[in-house]
Parts: C-alpha cells; structure tokens; sequence
C-alpha cells in the first residue's frame, strides 16, 4: 500500500518510520555540504524539527537559532555575538529576546545563541550581518508572506552571504489536494502565483515550484546557485532497501547526494542562493 500525501507530509512514524531516518540523514548530509569551511556567523531560522544549529556548531561557526515563539515583554538580551543587533534608541530591543545561554559543541569552538523573536521576522538584526541563514523544516513554507521573510533574510546577508532553505513542493501540494478532493483548486493549480495547501493538522503550507523558488530569490536580489528534490527515493524504495540490509542507510545516502534529479520533483525542494557580492574593479 502506497502512503497517502498526509502521512508523508506530517511524517507519520507507522510504516514511513525508515523513510523519515532517511530523510533525516540526507538533510544533515545537505547540510553538513553547504556549510564554510570555515567558521563563520550564521543565522539558523529553521523549523523546530531541524537540526541545523548543533549541526553548524559542530563544525565550527557561531550560530544565532531564531525561534519563532512569543517574545518576552522584557526585551532582555544576552550574549548576542558584536555587530548582530542595531542599538535602537532607546536603548530596549523591541520583539525579543535572547537566552542567556551558549551550547558550545565541537572542538572547534563552534557556539549557539538562542533567540526568541516573532515568527517571520529578522528586524532585530543589522544590515550585513550575517555570513550565512538557514531556512531548513518549510520555514518559508510555514510563512505565507514568504517575500517579506526572504527580504529580510537578503538584508541580514553580508555581501557574497549564502542561503539554505527547505520548501514543500507543488508535487506535493497536487498529491495534497486530489487527497482532499479539491479538484477546482487543483485545476487552477497551473496557473496559480501563489500555492497555499490546507495541512493535515488544520494550518496552510506554500508550496512552490523551481520556477516560483527562482522568482522569489530573485526579486529579493538574491541569485540561485541551485535547486534539488530533498530526495528522489520514494518511501517504498527506502523500505525495500533497509528491510534487506538494516545497515545500508549511508550507502543509500550517498546514492542520494550522487544523484543529479530534475529540480521539480520530490515532495520538498531545497534552494541554495547567494547575495551578490562587491563588484571588482577591471
């Protein structure tokens, strides 16, 4: 029995349990690949079921994890790394808060400063800050106005700064509406700006296409590097695997990383873009 779109979507432990380690390892192993050499200051603003900050941390940068919850009336801060925050005037940081904790991890001296702000908001930090955001777990999926996050995120880079993000797919968001018998919505779907797909637990998804990914960096003046499936096995693939060799999940990863996908398939895409970087003289 094929799983239906919502137990994929949701990622039901029951028979997609392989499947979901395995997209787990791929994401990591993403990750881990489009990290700097060497350290520099990130800022991780991915969903709460993302590993990205402690993966960072391992390898030696400092990251600042926003945290999309309420913030503190308080405004209180701590420990955020020099040259991050603007000094407002009067002298409170409006909308957040920082936890007045480092995680060190690693034995590079990598470090993460949690911060609690609202959700789809980087005003808190100054212009060019930041080598690097981290947009992994449908965080622009999960923000319907994604144009004005991605704004954001291109304003906290730093010229030459970097951009990983995960999105759910419009292959995806089909597979979600036949589910629900939406079929006008589906019709439409072609010709459609702007894809919001009603979830399983009651919230709305943006899903994009290569296409749409590339219209959105753009006009924030960000470049697209790359675009790729998350993976392009299927959950069955995956179990068939595993059930004959319980030990063959890196091999299977590598498999994945060695794949060269269209960009529209795959149930999430995920983007690499860069800022565009000083002009150098002739």
């Amino acid at each position: 029995m094929r799983p239906s779109a919502s137990a994929t979507a949701v990622g039901d432990p029951g028979s997609l349990s392989p499947y979901w380690r395995f997209h787990q390892a791929v994401a990591e192993a993403q990750l881990a690949s489009w990290l700097p050499r060497e350290g520099r200051l990130l800022v991780d603003i991915s969903g709460p079921h993302a590993r990205a900050a402690s993966i960072a941390a391992t390898a030696g940068h400092t990251v600042v994890r926003v945290s999309g919850v309420a913030p503190s009336p308080s405004g209180e801060v701590d420990g955020v790394p020099p040259g991050l925050v603007p000094p407002p005037p009067d002298g409170h940081l409006n909308g957040f808060s920082v936890n007045g904790h480092h995680d060190r991890h690693g034995a590079r001296g990598g470090q993460v400063a949690s911060v609690s702000s609202d959700s789809g908001s980087l005003s808190f930090l100054a212009d060019g800050c930041a080598d690097g955001v981290i947009a992994e777990d449908r965080t622009l999926s999960m923000e319907l106005a994604a144009e004005n996050l991605i704004a954001d995120v291109a304003r906290v880079l730093r010229p030459a700064g970097r951009v990983l993000a995960c999105v759910d797919s419009l292959v995806l968001g089909m597979a979600m509406l036949a589910e629900q018998r939406h079929w006008a919505e589906l019709t439409d779907l072609p010709h459609a700006e702007v894809v919001l797909v009603p979830w399983p637990d009651g919230t709305i998804t943006r899903c994009f296409g290569a296409e749409q990914l590339r219209e959105l960096f753009n006009d924030a003046g960000l470049t697209v590097m790359w675009i790729r499936p998350r993976t392009v096995f299927s959950p069955s693939t995956v179990a068939h695997v595993l059930n004959r060799d319980p030990k063959g999940l890196p091999r299977l990863v590598e498999a994945e990383l060695a794949s060269h996908p269209d960009e529209s398939v795959g149930v999430q895409l995920i983007v690499s873009a860069r800022k565009q970087g000083p002009r150098r003289p002739r």
